[in-house]
């Protein structure tokens, strides 16, 4: 059974974080670098794997010098979850769930990390994941911990996209466009201008299948 359909985007999950306002060539940006790289400039297939691959890889190097750091926990979910939407298939279910572990781990202890970012990918996770009994995606969940990451972030581009996003797949297309809207017109992260990038992109194709 292929579920690509239903994680291709997990990282989309997720670029879900927020901009951040660090010096130049921190771990953190480095890893934020890498995983837009992998998911907008790596073509489809082997490569795109070996790519999330690697950077999940930098990201628990940098995680050993500095155990808990929430921002970096984060985004090894990220690139967990999106290496489980380029892999597709079963297999990608166990990363979905060390993603999902992960992202707990930092909303039970720092859930104002990077704007709320862990919510946003937690909510992502719910909605692309299958439900039971195949795994654990359950799209009231999905809700909730999208609708607390716009409490925390109302204007980023990441939480509004996500869940403008599930509103589509939920057939709400008239609240999908206004989410997917304020998205569109986010401010832009300085920092983080290919990320933002495809971001846009995705948010065009999205608002292009709603009615």
């Amino acid at each position: 059974m292929n579920i690509k359909p239903r994680v291709y985007s997990l990282a989309m999950c997720f670029a879900l974080a927020a901009p951040v306002t660090l010096a130049e060539n921190t771990p953190l940006q480095e890893i934020q670098a890498k995983w837009a790289e992998c998911q907008y400039q790596t073509p489809d297939g082997d490569e795109k794997e070996y790519c999330f691959h690697r950077a999940i890889a930098k990201t628990n190097i940098y995680l050993d010098r500095t155990p808990e750091n929430p921002e970096l926990t984060v985004w090894l979910a990220i690139n967990k979850a999106s290496l489980a939407g380029a892999q597709g298939g079963l297999g990608a279910l166990s990363l979905a769930e060390e993603a999902k572990d992960l992202l707990e781990k930092v909303i039970a202890s720092a859930p104002q990390t990077l704007d709320g970012s862990a919510y946003t990918s937690l909510g992502s996770l719910y909605y692309k994941v299958p439900g039971w009994p195949i795994g654990f995606g359950d799209d009231e969940k999905a809700e909730d911990m999208l609708k607390k990451a716009l409490e925390i972030n109302p204007e980023g581009i990441d939480p509004n996209y996500f869940y403008g996003d599930f509103l589509a797949e939920e057939g709400r297309d008239k609240e999908a466009k206004l989410y997917l809207t304020r998205a569109m017109h986010a401010s832009p992260r300085p920092d983080r201008p290919l990320a933002d990038q495809g971001r846009k992109l995705e948010i065009e194709q999205t608002l292009g299948r709603l009615k």
